[in-house]
């Protein structure tokens, strides 16, 4: 599993401040662990169904994203977690 770099969660998710890119990559999570997250925050945008946040570093991330606002980015490298696409 390797670290994430502060760009790719930059190029993932907007807005987010350094402070937030540190305690996501504090979290351990991988680029796999947060386009997972970022998926599961996107479809949750779209679709309001209110699903359960998975558990582990995935849900971590989840809760961060979700606590500050932001929002998967379109065109994201990290494929589907950008997508409007389901």
């Amino acid at each position: 599993m390797s670290e994430l770099t502060r760009d790719q969660v930059v190029s993932a998710v907007h807005p987010v401040d350094d402070a937030i890119i540190a305690e996501i990559i504090a979290t351990g999570a991988s680029e796999a662990d947060l386009a997972a997250a970022c998926a599961f925050v996107a479809r949750e945008f779209r679709s309001h169904e209110g699903r359960d946040v998975p558990l582990g570093t995935i849900g971590q991330v989840i809760s961060i994203l979700e606590r500050v606002g932001a929002r998967p980015l379109r065109g994201s490298p990290l494929g589907e977690a950008g997508s409007t696409m389901e």
